[in-house]
Protein backbone atom coordinates (compact mmCIF):
# COMPACT_ATOMS: atom_id res chain seq x y z
CA UNK A 1 0.00 0.00 0.00
CA UNK A 2 1.09 3.19 -0.70
CA UNK A 3 2.18 5.74 2.24
CA UNK A 4 -0.55 8.23 0.85
CA UNK A 5 -3.18 5.59 0.64
CA UNK A 6 -2.66 4.59 4.62
CA UNK A 7 -5.40 4.95 6.56
CA UNK A 8 -4.91 8.17 9.21
CA UNK A 9 -4.76 6.66 12.86
CA UNK A 10 -6.62 9.47 15.42
CA UNK A 11 -6.55 8.38 19.34
CA UNK A 12 -9.63 9.61 20.86
CA UNK A 13 -6.75 11.93 22.80
CA UNK A 14 -5.81 13.67 19.35
CA UNK A 15 -9.64 13.99 18.70
CA UNK A 16 -10.25 16.11 21.78
CA UNK A 17 -7.68 18.37 21.40
CA UNK A 18 -8.32 18.91 18.11
CA UNK A 19 -12.41 19.65 19.09
CA UNK A 20 -10.78 21.72 21.63
CA UNK A 21 -9.32 23.92 19.71
CA UNK A 22 -12.51 24.69 17.70
CA UNK A 23 -13.38 26.98 20.48
CA UNK A 24 -10.99 29.75 21.56
CA UNK A 25 -12.88 30.04 24.92
CA UNK A 26 -12.69 26.49 26.10
CA UNK A 27 -10.19 25.93 29.67
CA UNK A 28 -9.88 22.09 28.61
CA UNK A 29 -11.97 21.34 31.57
CA UNK A 30 -14.74 19.68 29.58
CA UNK A 31 -12.02 17.85 27.70
CA UNK A 32 -10.43 16.33 30.77
CA UNK A 33 -13.92 14.91 31.60
CA UNK A 34 -13.99 13.50 28.36
CA UNK A 35 -10.47 12.05 29.09
CA UNK A 36 -11.83 10.34 31.97
CA UNK A 37 -15.10 9.07 30.52
CA UNK A 38 -12.27 7.25 27.75
CA UNK A 39 -10.59 5.74 30.71
CA UNK A 40 -13.55 4.56 32.91
CA UNK A 41 -14.55 2.75 29.87
CA UNK A 42 -11.11 0.93 29.23
CA UNK A 43 -11.67 0.10 33.17
CA UNK A 44 -15.42 -1.12 33.19
CA UNK A 45 -14.15 -3.40 29.51
CA UNK A 46 -11.66 -4.80 31.49
CA UNK A 47 -13.78 -6.16 34.18
CA UNK A 48 -16.81 -7.02 31.66
CA UNK A 49 -14.17 -8.92 29.28
CA UNK A 50 -13.59 -11.48 32.10
CA UNK A 51 -16.42 -11.41 34.28
CA UNK A 52 -17.19 -15.01 33.29
CA UNK A 53 -13.89 -15.98 34.81
CA UNK A 54 -13.64 -14.18 38.13
CA UNK A 55 -17.11 -13.42 40.82
CA UNK A 56 -18.49 -11.04 39.33
CA UNK A 57 -21.74 -12.58 37.59
CA UNK A 58 -24.94 -12.69 39.45
CA UNK A 59 -26.83 -10.32 41.96
CA UNK A 60 -25.39 -8.70 45.01
CA UNK A 61 -29.01 -8.91 46.34
CA UNK A 62 -29.60 -5.43 47.18
CA UNK A 63 -32.16 -3.68 45.06
CA UNK A 64 -31.42 0.10 43.71
CA UNK A 65 -34.37 2.85 43.74
CA UNK A 66 -35.95 1.84 40.14
CA UNK A 67 -36.67 -1.41 41.81
CA UNK A 68 -34.19 -3.48 40.33
CA UNK A 69 -32.24 -6.13 41.32
CA UNK A 70 -28.21 -4.81 41.60
CA UNK A 71 -25.87 -7.18 39.45
CA UNK A 72 -22.59 -7.27 40.69
CA UNK A 73 -20.68 -5.76 37.55
CA UNK A 74 -23.81 -2.64 38.07
CA UNK A 75 -22.36 -2.17 41.20
CA UNK A 76 -18.94 -2.05 39.85
CA UNK A 77 -19.39 0.27 36.85
CA UNK A 78 -21.28 2.25 39.72
CA UNK A 79 -18.35 2.71 41.96
CA UNK A 80 -15.77 3.03 38.82
CA UNK A 81 -17.73 6.57 37.71
CA UNK A 82 -17.79 7.46 40.98
CA UNK A 83 -14.10 7.03 42.01
CA UNK A 84 -13.13 8.23 38.02
CA UNK A 85 -15.05 11.56 38.77
CA UNK A 86 -14.64 12.91 42.12
CA UNK A 87 -11.46 14.09 42.65
CA UNK A 88 -10.74 15.89 39.12
CA UNK A 89 -11.71 19.27 40.05
CA UNK A 90 -14.14 19.85 36.75
CA UNK A 91 -17.47 18.61 38.56
CA UNK A 92 -19.44 19.92 41.03
CA UNK A 93 -21.96 16.87 41.60
CA UNK A 94 -22.72 13.70 39.84
CA UNK A 95 -26.43 11.56 39.49
CA UNK A 96 -26.34 7.91 38.46
CA UNK A 97 -29.45 5.92 37.36
CA UNK A 98 -28.26 3.43 40.65
CA UNK A 99 -28.38 6.28 43.20
CA UNK A 100 -31.63 7.62 44.62
CA UNK A 101 -30.25 11.24 45.40
CA UNK A 102 -27.37 13.49 43.80
CA UNK A 103 -24.08 12.28 44.65
CA UNK A 104 -22.08 14.99 45.76
CA UNK A 105 -18.32 16.01 45.49
CA UNK A 106 -16.41 15.01 48.50
CA UNK A 107 -15.59 18.21 50.51
CA UNK A 108 -11.83 17.68 50.27
CA UNK A 109 -11.47 18.19 46.49
CA UNK A 110 -11.81 20.92 44.23
CA UNK A 111 -15.39 21.80 42.66
CA UNK A 112 -16.19 22.38 39.17
CA UNK A 113 -18.51 24.03 36.60
CA UNK A 114 -19.54 20.92 35.29
CA UNK A 115 -22.09 17.90 36.25
CA UNK A 116 -22.14 14.49 35.40
CA UNK A 117 -25.06 12.26 34.94
CA UNK A 118 -24.69 8.54 33.94
CA UNK A 119 -26.12 5.11 33.33
CA UNK A 120 -23.18 2.71 34.22
CA UNK A 121 -24.47 -0.09 32.79
CA UNK A 122 -27.42 -0.30 30.63
CA UNK A 123 -28.54 -4.15 29.68
CA UNK A 124 -27.49 -5.07 32.84
CA UNK A 125 -29.75 -8.44 32.72
CA UNK A 126 -27.95 -9.19 29.95
CA UNK A 127 -25.34 -9.95 31.91
CA UNK A 128 -25.24 -13.38 32.35
CA UNK A 129 -25.64 -14.42 28.76
CA UNK A 130 -23.00 -12.41 27.73
CA UNK A 131 -24.84 -10.26 25.54
CA UNK A 132 -23.84 -6.29 24.90
CA UNK A 133 -24.17 -4.14 27.61
CA UNK A 134 -22.99 -0.29 27.61
CA UNK A 135 -22.42 2.39 29.77
CA UNK A 136 -24.24 6.17 28.87
CA UNK A 137 -22.95 9.84 29.95
CA UNK A 138 -24.41 13.51 29.81
CA UNK A 139 -22.60 16.11 30.47
CA UNK A 140 -24.30 19.81 31.90
CA UNK A 141 -22.62 23.40 32.81
CA UNK A 142 -23.93 23.54 36.60
CA UNK A 143 -27.19 26.11 37.34
CA UNK A 144 -26.25 27.18 40.75
CA UNK A 145 -23.79 29.86 41.24
CA UNK A 146 -21.46 28.35 43.32
CA UNK A 147 -20.98 25.94 46.47
CA UNK A 148 -21.46 21.93 46.01
CA UNK A 149 -23.72 21.20 43.12
CA UNK A 150 -27.80 20.30 44.12
CA UNK A 151 -30.78 18.18 42.37
CA UNK A 152 -31.55 21.89 40.58
CA UNK A 153 -28.28 21.59 38.78
CA UNK A 154 -29.14 17.97 37.66
CA UNK A 155 -32.90 17.97 36.72
CA UNK A 156 -32.24 19.95 33.66
CA UNK A 157 -33.71 19.97 29.75
CA UNK A 158 -31.54 17.96 27.23
CA UNK A 159 -30.99 20.94 24.99
CA UNK A 160 -28.66 21.80 27.54
CA UNK A 161 -26.54 19.33 27.42
CA UNK A 162 -23.28 19.90 26.13
CA UNK A 163 -21.51 16.83 25.72
CA UNK A 164 -23.07 13.08 25.74
CA UNK A 165 -22.36 9.58 24.75
CA UNK A 166 -22.12 5.96 24.87
CA UNK A 167 -19.65 3.00 25.79
CA UNK A 168 -20.59 -0.13 24.02
CA UNK A 169 -18.94 -3.33 25.38
CA UNK A 170 -19.43 -6.05 22.65
CA UNK A 171 -17.49 -7.44 20.44
CA UNK A 172 -15.29 -5.17 20.25
CA UNK A 173 -15.85 -2.01 22.81
CA UNK A 174 -16.74 0.99 20.68
CA UNK A 175 -17.21 4.62 22.58
CA UNK A 176 -19.67 7.42 20.56
CA UNK A 177 -19.46 11.18 21.58
CA UNK A 178 -20.96 14.45 20.67
CA UNK A 179 -20.28 18.24 21.95
CA UNK A 180 -22.74 19.59 19.47
CA UNK A 181 -20.49 18.88 16.60
CA UNK A 182 -21.56 15.91 15.33
CA UNK A 183 -21.28 12.21 16.08
CA UNK A 184 -17.84 10.28 16.59
CA UNK A 185 -17.16 6.83 17.45
CA UNK A 186 -13.74 4.97 18.28
CA UNK A 187 -13.10 1.56 19.02
CA UNK A 188 -10.35 0.10 21.57
CA UNK A 189 -7.91 -1.93 20.06
CA UNK A 190 -6.84 -3.74 22.98
CA UNK A 191 -3.49 -4.57 21.88
CA UNK A 192 -2.50 -0.66 22.41
CA UNK A 193 -4.55 -0.03 24.78
CA UNK A 194 -6.05 2.96 23.06
CA UNK A 195 -9.68 4.14 21.20
CA UNK A 196 -8.96 5.16 17.92
CA UNK A 197 -11.58 7.06 15.61
CA UNK A 198 -13.25 4.05 13.34
CA UNK A 199 -16.56 6.27 12.42
CA UNK A 200 -16.12 9.61 11.41
CA UNK A 201 -19.20 12.29 11.72
CA UNK A 202 -21.87 9.51 11.55
CA UNK A 203 -24.84 10.24 9.94
CA UNK A 204 -28.17 8.30 10.22
CA UNK A 205 -29.93 7.28 6.81
CA UNK A 206 -32.58 9.36 6.42
CA UNK A 207 -35.55 6.10 6.17
CA UNK A 208 -34.55 2.52 7.57
CA UNK A 209 -35.86 -0.66 6.91
CA UNK A 210 -35.15 -1.96 10.82
CA UNK A 211 -37.73 -1.28 13.64
CA UNK A 212 -36.98 -2.21 17.39
CA UNK A 213 -39.26 -3.08 19.94
CA UNK A 214 -40.05 -5.16 22.80
CA UNK A 215 -42.99 -6.98 21.32
CA UNK A 216 -43.70 -8.85 23.83
CA UNK A 217 -45.67 -6.12 25.09
CA UNK A 218 -47.77 -5.71 22.25
CA UNK A 219 -51.07 -6.79 24.06
CA UNK A 220 -50.20 -3.51 25.94
CA UNK A 221 -49.18 -1.01 23.80
CA UNK A 222 -51.25 2.11 22.72
CA UNK A 223 -53.54 2.00 19.32
CA UNK A 224 -51.60 4.17 17.23
CA UNK A 225 -48.64 2.49 18.21
CA UNK A 226 -49.88 -1.05 17.83
CA UNK A 227 -51.24 0.46 13.96
CA UNK A 228 -47.86 1.53 14.09
CA UNK A 229 -45.99 -1.95 14.15
CA UNK A 230 -48.58 -3.61 12.08
CA UNK A 231 -48.07 -1.04 9.15
CA UNK A 232 -43.95 -1.79 9.06
CA UNK A 233 -45.19 -5.32 8.88
CA UNK A 234 -47.48 -5.43 6.31
CA UNK A 235 -45.28 -6.06 2.76
CA UNK A 236 -44.78 -2.71 0.35
CA UNK A 237 -42.24 -2.96 -2.17
CA UNK A 238 -42.70 0.64 -3.03
CA UNK A 239 -42.63 1.45 0.57
CA UNK A 240 -39.60 -0.62 1.34
CA UNK A 241 -41.84 -2.97 3.66
CA UNK A 242 -41.89 -5.33 5.63
CA UNK A 243 -39.30 -3.51 7.87
CA UNK A 244 -37.15 -6.09 9.72
CA UNK A 245 -37.57 -6.85 13.25
CA UNK A 246 -34.20 -6.24 15.77
CA UNK A 247 -34.20 -6.28 19.17
CA UNK A 248 -31.39 -6.68 21.52
CA UNK A 249 -32.77 -5.23 24.98
CA UNK A 250 -29.88 -3.56 25.72
CA UNK A 251 -30.47 0.44 24.71
CA UNK A 252 -26.98 1.19 23.94
CA UNK A 253 -26.64 -1.81 21.13
CA UNK A 254 -30.04 -1.21 19.46
CA UNK A 255 -29.97 2.46 19.19
CA UNK A 256 -26.26 1.92 17.98
CA UNK A 257 -27.20 -0.55 15.21
CA UNK A 258 -29.99 2.51 14.58
CA UNK A 259 -27.69 4.99 14.33
CA UNK A 260 -25.74 3.28 12.20
CA UNK A 261 -28.27 1.24 9.80
CA UNK A 262 -31.02 3.80 10.26
CA UNK A 263 -34.68 3.02 11.07
CA UNK A 264 -36.31 3.50 14.32
CA UNK A 265 -36.09 2.63 17.69
CA UNK A 266 -38.91 2.96 19.93
CA UNK A 267 -39.61 2.07 24.01
CA UNK A 268 -43.12 3.69 24.06
CA UNK A 269 -45.80 3.89 26.92
CA UNK A 270 -48.27 0.94 27.76
CA UNK A 271 -51.21 0.72 29.70
CA UNK A 272 -48.51 -1.22 32.55
CA UNK A 273 -45.85 1.66 32.37
CA UNK A 274 -48.41 4.62 31.26
CA UNK A 275 -45.09 7.22 31.47
CA UNK A 276 -42.36 4.72 29.67
CA UNK A 277 -39.84 3.07 31.18
CA UNK A 278 -36.91 4.93 30.05
CA UNK A 279 -35.09 7.15 32.09
CA UNK A 280 -34.77 10.90 30.79
CA UNK A 281 -31.52 12.36 32.29
CA UNK A 282 -29.59 8.76 32.40
CA UNK A 283 -30.71 7.12 29.07
CA UNK A 284 -32.86 9.30 26.76
CA UNK A 285 -31.96 12.98 26.62
CA UNK A 286 -27.94 11.75 25.97
CA UNK A 287 -29.66 9.47 23.33
CA UNK A 288 -31.43 12.01 22.02
CA UNK A 289 -28.47 14.55 21.32
CA UNK A 290 -26.63 12.06 19.48
CA UNK A 291 -29.43 10.66 17.87
CA UNK A 292 -29.79 14.37 16.51
CA UNK A 293 -26.29 15.17 15.73
CA UNK A 294 -26.67 12.48 13.79
CA UNK A 295 -29.09 13.67 11.69
CA UNK A 296 -32.07 11.67 13.22
CA UNK A 297 -35.16 12.84 15.64
CA UNK A 298 -36.04 11.81 18.63
CA UNK A 299 -39.01 12.21 20.25
CA UNK A 300 -41.75 11.35 23.00
CA UNK A 301 -44.19 10.31 20.54
CA UNK A 302 -45.36 13.78 20.54
CA UNK A 303 -42.78 15.96 20.85
CA UNK A 304 -39.05 16.36 21.01
CA UNK A 305 -37.38 14.64 23.71
CA UNK A 306 -34.52 17.30 24.80
CA UNK A 307 -37.38 20.23 24.85
CA UNK A 308 -38.84 18.28 27.93
CA UNK A 309 -37.94 19.50 31.11
CA UNK A 310 -37.83 17.18 33.32
CA UNK A 311 -39.24 17.89 37.04
CA UNK A 312 -37.51 14.67 39.13
CA UNK A 313 -34.04 12.86 38.73
CA UNK A 314 -35.32 8.96 37.87
CA UNK A 315 -38.34 10.38 35.44
CA UNK A 316 -39.30 8.08 33.03
CA UNK A 317 -40.40 8.99 29.34
CA UNK A 318 -41.48 7.20 26.36
CA UNK A 319 -39.14 7.40 23.50
CA UNK A 320 -39.13 7.30 19.48
CA UNK A 321 -35.94 7.45 17.92
CA UNK A 322 -34.29 7.12 14.85
CA UNK A 323 -34.31 8.06 11.22
CA UNK A 324 -36.31 11.14 10.81
CA UNK A 325 -38.71 10.10 8.18
CA UNK A 326 -39.71 6.81 10.58
CA UNK A 327 -39.84 8.57 13.46
CA UNK A 328 -42.32 11.03 11.53
CA UNK A 329 -44.11 8.46 10.50
CA UNK A 330 -44.62 6.59 13.60
CA UNK A 331 -45.80 10.48 15.55
CA UNK A 332 -48.66 10.47 12.60
CA UNK A 333 -49.87 7.32 14.30
CA UNK A 334 -49.84 8.48 17.69
CA UNK A 335 -51.46 11.48 16.64
CA UNK A 336 -54.06 9.44 15.41
CA UNK A 337 -53.73 10.59 11.41
CA UNK A 338 -53.30 7.16 10.03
Amino acid sequence: MAMNETKRVVTIDRHIVDMQAKYPEATGELSKLLYDVALTAKLIDREVSKAGLVDILGLTGEVNVQGEEVQKLDWFANDRFVKSFDHGGQLCVMASEEEEGVIPIPSRFKLGKYVLLYDPLDGSSNIDANVSIGSIFSIYKRKTAEGPGTVEDCVRQGAEQVAAGYVLYGSSTMLVYTTGRGVYCFTLDPSIGEFLLSHNRIQMPKKGKIYSLNEGYRNYLSDGTRRFVEYLQEPDKETGRPYSSRYIGSMVADVHRTLLYGGIFLYPATSKSPKGKLRLMYEANPMAFIVEQAGGMATDGTQRIMDVQASELHERIPVFMGSEEDVKLAMSFEAGER
